[in-house]
């Protein structure tokens, strides 16, 4: 097993587990080795594993575990794996059938497909002794809490259903949303990092994430962004976004322009052979875009099994969360992504470990903003080092409100170095929007503090985007019952920059009317990037008019600087303390032989760990100065 297989497997005898591993790890065959463990020695009858789409299902399809030495492979009967094609009616049906079967034992279906048998289920019983593990967990956390963790907290409290829940998110709370916070405590928690996970690589040991700005439409600077040397996933914006032409299959066109000549599409698998411009090399190259035929661009991407049956993919909102292409070694991200959930699950795509990579890379191309070089350095900086703590499994806040482009010969520079925008906020696209925005903000911000939904998501610690997406939403719609879906969107955006991202270093700040502004205060539960004095940025270079920001290669020891960084920042220490804790470490490590653990349960062993983090970032910052 890979370390942190192993380290799973170590708590296979829990009944809930919470794993926290970046994608890429091999969380997939962490499950396998756990799942085959309770069939085979822990009394559980049968193993259902639930992921957020289709596509995913490949990572859990028959695995010959028993070649590296595990006692049994890992083998789905066919007519149990529901992400296979078919009617979701007779999948739901299926599931149903699995639960009553004497002989299945394995099941793989998707979310949807387990929120919508559970509801066919009158008996919650008839999960006793069931292994339910949920992959992809933020997702179901954010998208699916009002039924999928109704049904997930009914399966906990009144069968003797055991729980593996995986996520490689960032945010602590992702899996807590449809939990009770005395639920959450049930769960036993296994973490790793990415620079554990670089250490561990045979061949991948670094990654990029760059910036690239162009002018006008992306289309036209296509031919400077798109490098056809490597295994490329461009991802186009969302049709939504005010970088999309509002054409996808146009964008696809001009993406195939860019690269090639297209000489022939395989009827047979949907896959396009393209000639390059470049080197006259036949490129293989999927379209995820286009629905027609998508089916059979799927089934070709979930057999592949060698480095030479793709090139390049493009896609709209697919091939992201848990889309397993190990070849790959560039991301192309077209639009700026406001989630950095998202940033970090497209960054995983690339960052599995691969005999033809040692170096994988992120792009994210976006419109150029209207702002000096320096300026812009300092707020991609930030995005920089908000996106590795994201990595590294902690909780920020994203510093989306500091780029957003100017699009208006009217808009003025206000000289303010948080003002370095590009297309972000929504312009109010109605009248009523545009009022509420600057007539009525303080006082929709005063009803979103006293909401008793909101109120109880700041005491549950609830993650950002369950807060931002989900429980000020509805206020939104209960204080203005008029409004439209797109008009909701609108005033959620400004809201939640104006009362949360504008002040994440305020600790409390008082409204118009004299409202004390508690929830500002969620924002020290997250990492305030601009206190990580830390320089992501390699250089600044030309580009179509406009310029690249380039990381540095980000590698396990900038991650462990930035993660002690992080850790040294969580805990206040007085002198006294911290002379006292030293002591108390040095005894620790003599006792344990090992330096302590900030996730061990034990209170005293994790503010030991915090204060040597403190210690040691306070002695690299006087080798500094020296």
């Amino acid at each position: 097993m890979r370390e942190m297989q192993a380290r799973v497997y170590q708590h296979r005898q829990s009944q809930y587990l919470l794993v926290k591993a970046p994608p890429a790890s091999g969380k997939s065959r962490a499950l396998m080795f756990v799942a085959l463990d309770k069939l085979a020695n822990q009394g559980v009858r049968k193993v259902i594993v639930a992921v957020p789409e289709r596509a995913i299902g490949k990572s859990f399809q028959n695995t010959a575990l028993s070649q590296q030495g595990f006692y049994e492979d890992w083998i789905v009967d066919p007519q149990y794996d529901l992400t296979l094609n078919g009617g979701d009616a007779g999948k739901v049906q299926k599931f149903v059938d699995f639960l009553s079967s004497s002989t299945a034992n394995i099941l793989i279906c998707t979310h949807a497909t387990l929120r919508f048998a559970y509801e066919k289920i009158s008996d919650d019983h008839q999960f006793d002794n069931v292994f339910l593990a949920i992959d992809e967990f933020h997702h179901v956390s954010s998208e699916d809490s009002s039924v999928l963790g109704g049904a997930l907290k009914n399966i906990m409290h009144n069968s003797t259903a055991h729980i593996m829940a995986m996520t490689g998110s960032y945010f602590r709370g992702d899996s807590s949303p449809i939990l009770s916070p005395e639920d959450e405590q049930l769960y036993d928690k296994v973490s790793y990092t990415y620079y554990e996970q670089l250490d561990g690589y045979k061949y991948l040991k670094s990654f990029g994430i760059d910036y690239k700005f162009y002018q006008g439409s992306y289309l036209t600077a296509l031919n400077n962004a798109i490098d056809i040397s490597k295994k490329t996933i461009i991802h186009i914006p969302s049709v939504n976004s005010g970088e999309s032409t509002k054409d996808k299959y146009n964008e696809v066109d001009a993406i195939f322009d860019a690269i090639g000549e297209v000489i022939k599409q395989d009827p047979e698998t949907g896959i396009y052979i393209l000639k390059s411009h470049v080197d006259g090399r036949l490129l293989k190259v999927a379209d995820l875009v286009n629905e027609e035929g998508r089916d059979k661009v799927q089934d070709y991407l979930r057999r592949m099994n060698n480095e030479d049956q793709l090139d390049i993919l493009v896609a709209l909102g697919m091939a992201k969360e848990g889309f397993d292409w190990p070849w790959a070694e560039q991301a192309l991200t077209i639009g700026y992504r406001r989630s950095l959930t998202e940033i970090v699950q497209i960054i995983g795509r690339v960052t599995r470990d691969s005999a033809n990579k040692t170096h994988a890379q992120f792009t994210n191309m976006i419109e150029e903003p209207d702002a000096k070089d320096g300026e812009v350095q300092y707020a991609v900086n930030s995005i920089l080092k908000a996106i590795t703590a994201s990595l590294l499994m902690e909780q920020v806040l994203a510093p989306e409100i500091h780029l957003k482009a100017r699009k208006h010969k009217q808009d003025k520079d206000t000289g303010n170095a948080g003002d370095i925008f590009i297309r972000g906020l929504k312009d109010p696209s109605t009248e009523k929007v545009k009022s509420i925005i600057e007539n009525d903000m303080p006082d929709l911000k005063a009803a979103i503090l006293q909401d008793d939904g909101v109120k109880n998501g700041i005491a549950a610690n609830v993650n950002a985007e369950t807060m931002n997406k989900v429980l000020i939403p509805k206020v939104i719609m209960t204080r203005y019952p008029g409004l439209n879906n797109e008009e909701i969107e609108e005033v959620r955006q400004y809201a939640v920059a104006d009362t949360v991202l504008r002040h994440a270093v305020v600790d409390q700040t008082t409204d118009k009317k004299g409202n004390t502004n508690e929830f500002l205060r969620m924002a020290d539960k997250f990492i305030n990037v601009d206190e990580l004095d830390i320089n992501l940025i390699d250089s600044i270079n030309p580009f179509q008019r406009a310029y690249d920001v380039l990381s540095r290669n980000i590698d396990s020891n900038i991650l462990r600087v930035i993660q002690r960084s992080i850790d040294a920042k969580k805990y206040d220490f007085t002198d006294d303390e911290l002379v006292y804790l030293y002591n108390q470490i040095k005894q620790f490590v003599v006792k344990n032989g090992r330096e302590p653990d900030k996730n061990s349960h034990d209170e005293v062993e994790v503010r030991m760990a915090y204060a040597l983090a403190k210690l040691r970032d306070m002695q690299a910052r006087r080798k500094q100065v020296e």
